[in-house]
């Protein structure tokens, strides 16, 4: 199979070459926002949208980037697009803006984006860096999304700030705490390498 289709691209940054549980990168977004559902969802859109259009951007410009300034340039990409999305969170969701806090301005510093503009964009056309952005996004998204659907339920007894648990049940203070993203990671990412190992051995 061509590892340059988009059907290979999409497995590959949803599973097989994930970014959080196969190359362990976004790490710290991991442990800062997942407490919430909401937040993390809105941060995950962000870096999909900012990874999509980075990789679209450096796709069309390699050509005429210098190779000595290749990162500089890259970087001030990926900053025009964070800057971007701060502005449209401040103009149109405060409220989680101001939840983010300085965690929105981190994106510029996720090895996911710089990654992808660095081993993709550079080698691929504008349609396929697209791709493989969103894609890369998304394998990103899913992942918080599950460690940020626990810790909410089990730390709030809720789900995207509705009550879904009863009065009665005991939260687990743990969980909104930034030791339980680490834990639940590291949960996870033995579980998903198990099964990664057992296909492996399967075949």
């Amino acid at each position: 199979m061509n590892e340059s289709s988009p059907s290979t691209i999409l497995k590959n940054n949803i599973w097989h070459n994930n970014p959080v549980f196969v190359q362990i990168l976004g790490i710290c977004s991991t442990l800062a926002v997942t407490n919430n559902l909401t937040n993390t969802f809105i941060m995950t859109i962000a870096l999909v949208f900012v990874t999509a259009l980075t990789n679209v951007t450096v796709s069309i410009l390699k050509t005429l980037i210098p190779r000595k300034v290749r990162m500089i340039v890259q970087t001030l990409i990926i900053a025009f697009y964070v800057i971007i999305v701060d502005i449209l969170l401040r103009a149109y969701l405060p409220e989680v803006s101001k939840a983010l806090g300085p965690y929105v301005g981190l994106i510029i510093t996720n090895c996911i984006i710089m990654g992808r503009a660095e081993t993709f964009a550079q080698a691929n056309g504008p349609l396929l860096s697209l791709w493989d952005g969103i894609t890369s996004g998304l394998g990103y998204m899913w992942v918080l999304m599950i460690i940020a659907f626990i810790r909410e339920l089990l730390g709030f007894g809720t789900l995207f700030g509705m009550t879904v648990l009863p009065e009665s049940f005991t939260r687990w203070t743990i969980m909104v705490m930034a030791p339980s993203a680490f834990f639940l990671l590291g949960t996870f990412l033995w579980v998903v390498k198990s099964i990664i190992l057992k296909k492996g051995v399967a075949k």
